[in-house]
């Protein structure tokens, strides 16, 4: 069985198998790509690729009494933006069926 993790680089290779681009020239791109995405998210842009889907920053409320699960401590947990990723339309009809 394959292993369900890939790596940047296993998409960097893979890239480079199926292109006649460098490997140097594909990791700047995607590093590039990366920083683009945490740029926008960090100016609280939502980021839309369309048929692949949506980043967003969403707001998790604050909790006076959460645990912190290591110790057990209960602890004040203050308001704070989450990462999101909304799947769309065409990954979730290739992704998700695989997953029952």
């Amino acid at each position: 069985m394959a292993s369900r993790k890939m790596t940047k680089a296993e998409i960097i290779e893979r890239i480079h198998q199926e292109s006649d681009i460098n490997r140097g020239e594909i990791h700047q791109v995607i590093d590039n790509l990366f920083e683009i995405l945490k740029d926008g998210l960090g100016k609280d842009q939502v980021i839309e690729l369309r048929g692949f889907g949506t980043f967003e920053i969403r707001t998790r409320k604050g909790r006076e009494r959460a645990r912190n699960p290591k110790t057990g401590e209960i602890v004040p947990v203050e308001t704070h933006g989450v990462a999101v990723f909304r799947p769309g339309k065409e990954l979730k009809h290739i992704a998700w069926p695989l997953r029952k």
